[in-house]
Parts: C-alpha cells; structure tokens; sequence
C-alpha cells in the first residue's frame, strides 16, 4: 500500500501564501504521478495540477501562474506552492499517488483564503 498524507493549509489573507506538502510512504516504486485536487462543499473534486516521477509536471488552466507543483524525491514530498491567493480558492486540498498498483489519496488539508 501507499499512504499520503497532506499538510500546510491554513487561513491566510486574499493575495498570500501557501505550500502544502504531500508526504507519500509505503510501497512507492516504478512510475508513478502525484497530483493535487481541490473540492469545496456542493462540488465535485478538481483537478490542479500533477508531477510524475519522471519529473514532467501538468497544470490545469485555472492554476493559471499562481500555482507550482514540485518534489523532494528524496522525503517522497510534493509541493504546491500557492501564490496570490483568491477567496475563490478556499477548499479541501488533496492529494492523490497514481501508480501501478494503486490510487491513494490522503485526508485533505483545508484551505480558507479571507477577504
């Protein structure tokens, strides 16, 4: 199995910062791709953006430039750096390990970006 687990959220001002991290553990070996979501209540899940262990990285549109996705292989960590943050962007942040063998997401870390 894999486990990630998600941490950084927090309550921060419109126009701030934030990095989460996504902490994987387990069986992690061969390819694999860890990516970011984001769900506010009434909504389905969204997809942000995801790095492969080959280091490509992919961003939905809305990431626009404020959103950077980036690993320490080493820790088994992902990042996101957020950038400029909108009231729109308050959320539940998951993170999900897409291999082989398994689709793991962790519990979600809870965003709230205030006026």
């Amino acid at each position: 199995q894999v486990q990630v687990v998600e941490s950084g959220g927090g309550l921060v001002q419109a126009g701030g910062s934030l990095r989460l991290s996504c902490k994987a553990s387990g069986s992690i070996s061969g390819f694999y791709t860890t990516a970011w979501y984001r769900q506010v209540p009434g909504k389905q899940r969204e997809y942000i953006a995801d790095i492969s262990s080959n280091g490509i990285t992919k961003y939905d549109d809305s990431a626009e430039d404020r959103f950077t996705i980036s690993r320490d292989i080493a820790e088994n960590t992902v990042y996101l750096q957020m950038n400029n943050l909108k009231p729109e962007d308050t959320g539940v942040y998951y993170c999900r390990h897409i291999q082989y063998q398994y689709d793991s997401w962790g519990q979600g870390t809870q965003v709230t970006v205030s006026q």
